[in-house]
């Protein structure tokens, strides 16, 4: 549209000392033609654009017009900066990426290395998947799709898709579930054969960022506390998966790991398997009698081994 060209362009030459007609036109995918009218329009807004002759001319603003770069601190802008662009490499937002442009029209030149740097692009697996949710929860189009869920059942879901949540190392879509008649939390990696729906929903979400962190917890086992030795060899994927829970280094190397939080059985269970004999469960005898259990349906597997 042409007021969102306006506006775009005038942060261009905001951005920038001087932009060429047939940078812009190359940009915006318009004719130079069309370039001068819209110059002519921000002229006609009061914005004072200047045109500059010659081999690497072109038009600009007037320094004294440009914002206050006092606004916001270099640090504050440059962390915005690299939260949108982390955003855009996801989801290829335009509207990000021209806020990114805003905003650097009030970072000043002396700004040093960023002290933050992000990289949502590494969820390369999940990279389809967020950015159909992500233009469905915008456009409020219904999605299907067929879900594992923790009890290993597949099942069709017809959803209306709130909000994606990137949570410990994965993500979630949060929305209103029409197969249960309530709000649930669908991890990306249990879905497929995602397709969004033409019907648009009408209902209105007004759902709290809280109510959304702590959704899809309500039916899950949870194991409160739990007493885990850990072995020397394993220290380094200990402090990956359980950085924030109390820790005690022994002096043999080994690691006495302590969790006093709410935490889904079946993942630590799942997650403690993965270490193999390099960790053994003290406290509670409950959680020892399951991981044994567990154990004991695998080596029923391989009795003829």
């Amino acid at each position: 549209m042409k007021l969102e060209r306006l506006i775009s362009i005038i942060y261009m030459l905001l951005n920038n000392d001087v932009v060429s007609a047939s940078e812009l036109s190359c940009k915006y995918g318009v004719s130079q033609r069309t370039i001068y009218r819209d110059i002519e329009a921000i002229c006609a807004a009061g914005i004072p654009v200047v045109s500059y002759q010659g081999v690497n001319g072109g038009y600009g603003i007037m320094k004294e017009y440009k914002m206050d770069k006092s606004l916001l601190s270099s640090d504050d802008i440059a962390s915005l900066i690299t939260l949108l662009k982390s955003t855009t490499t996801v989801f290829e937002d335009v509207r990000a990426h021209d806020t990114i442009q805003r905003l650097k029209t009030v970072q000043t030149e002396n700004s040093r290395a960023p002290s933050l740097t992000m990289d949502l692009g590494s969820w390369r697996s999940y990279t389809s998947h967020l950015r159909t949710l992500h233009s469905a929860i915008n456009a409020r189009q219904l999605v299907h799709f067929h879900y594992m869920n923790a009890k290993d059942e597949r099942q069709d879901r017809i959803v209306e898709p709130v909000s994606l949540l990137l949570k410990y190392d994965a993500w979630y879509l949060y929305g209103y579930c029409r197969s249960r008649d309530d709000y649930r939390v669908f991890k990306l990696t249990r879905m497929s054969k995602l397709a969004v729906l033409p019907e648009l929903f009408e209902r209105h979400h007004n759902i709290r960022t809280e109510d959304i962190l702590s959704g899809g917890g309500k039916n899950q086992e949870q194991t409160e506390y739990a007493v885990i030795h850990f072995t020397a060899g394993s220290l380094a994927t200990v402090l990956d998966e359980f950085y924030l829970d109390e820790k005690q280094f022994n002096e043999d190397g080994s690691l006495l790991l302590t969790i006093v939080k709410a935490i889904d059985t079946d993942w630590l269970i799942e997650k403690l398997l993965s270490f193999g004999e390099d960790a053994v469960v003290l406290e509670p005898q409950s959680l020892r009698q399951r991981i044994k259990d567990k154990i004991g349906k695998m080596l029923n597997r391989y009795e003829e081994v």
